[in-house]
């Protein structure tokens, strides 16, 4: 007699499996009921759609992360031939336009414009700038106004402007003399800085100084750098000027390196005031106290130096009977 075995889980599970997919296993399959719609189909229209509407529009939103879209780039390869063209055609224009300003006379210069000359001629500054026929492109204004002013110490000042087609225009400033030197058979004239100059023409109110040496030099201009270095010293340069009003008509004023300013008085003497003109005031009272003394007294003096004025002296003339003495009045 055979035992009946038992099935395993794993067998009963396909068992019923098997038994499901059997049609009629457990009875027929029930049918489904019969739906009638209460809705007559003469009640359904369709909707018909209009020829102008607008198509409706349905925004899908992606849940893709890190998703960037890129719009397509177009690129055209440039045509080397029109590049090259161009170059070329830009480069025959520049030449011509530089051929053109080279070599046409209507940007030659014929000569330059001057204005501020009081005593130097137009034609002698033309000489000296050498600019007839010269393109306006080739001159150059700092080189022109430097060669000015190299060429003659007695302007101030010297520009030269340049302006299309072929204008030059210079604009100067004259030195103005003061004083009229006169030295070893030569003289100069000198402005109210001690810079020294050739004469030209004649100028009027010029103070006259015989020197008997050579003035002690001036500083070169450290503001100016192509001013000439000044012949005189602008201290000497005041004194002359201060001391100039009180010099006698018929006498002229004199340098000497060792007395300094002075002149020889009508009167038989000779008085110096030294080189400065700080205190040349109170040199001139002095002098004059000293001479209306002397002469109240009868004594007429040689030499008479007032250069310090706190110890002025002065020496008697030999005519006068009397040793050459020198005598110390406050």
């Amino acid at each position: 007699m055979s035992e009946k075995r038992e099935l395993t889980r794993a067998e009963q599970v396909r068992a019923r499996r098997a038994h499901r997919a059997v049609p009629g296993a457990h009875g027929a399959a029930r049918s489904m009921a019969h739906v009638t719609s209460r809705v007559g189909t003469s009640y359904v229209q369709t909707k018909h759609k209009r020829p102008d509407a607008a198509p409706r529009r349905f925004n899908i939103a992606f849940g893709l992360p890190h998703l960037t879209l890129q719009r397509p780039g177009v690129r055209a390869r440039p045509e080397r031939g029109s590049w090259r063209l161009a170059s070329f055609l830009l480069t025959g224009l520049l030449a011509s336009a530089i051929y053109l300003a080279w070599t046409l006379p209507y940007f030659r210069v014929p000569s330059a414009s001057v204005f501020g000359n009081q005593r130097l001629g137009q034609e002698e500054i033309n000489a000296v700038l050498n600019l007839s026929g010269l393109s306006i492109f080739l001159v150059q204004p700092s080189e022109l106004a430097t060669r000015l002013r190299l060429n003659y110490p007695e302007l101030a000042s010297a520009e030269v402007n340049v302006y299309l087609p072929n204008y030059v225009y210079v604009d100067l400033i004259e030195r103005q003399p003061v004083i009229l030197w006169q030295q070893f058979g030569g003289f100069t004239w000198i402005d109210a800085s001690g810079v020294a100059f050739r004469p030209r023409g004649e100028v009027s109110g010029l103070v006259t100084v015989i020197g008997l040496e050579s003035p002690p030099a001036g500083v070169p201009s450290f503001q100016d750098a192509l001013s000439p270095p000044a012949y005189i010293q602008k201290e000497l340069v005041d004194a002359i000027l201060v001391l100039a009003p009180n010099v006698p008509a018929s006498s002229t004023l004199t340098y000497d390196p060792n007395d300094g300013l002075g002149w020889k008085d009508d009167r038989g003497w000779r008085v110096f005031f030294g080189t400065s003109g700080q205190d040349m005031p109170l040199k001139l009272r002095v002098y004059q106290s000293l001479v209306d003394s002397l002469l109240g007294r009868g004594k007429v003096p040689e030499y008479i130096n007032v250069a310090f004025p706190d110890a002025p002296y002065y020496r008697m003339s030999e005519f006068t009977g009397t040793d050459l003495t020198a005598e110390s009045e406050q």
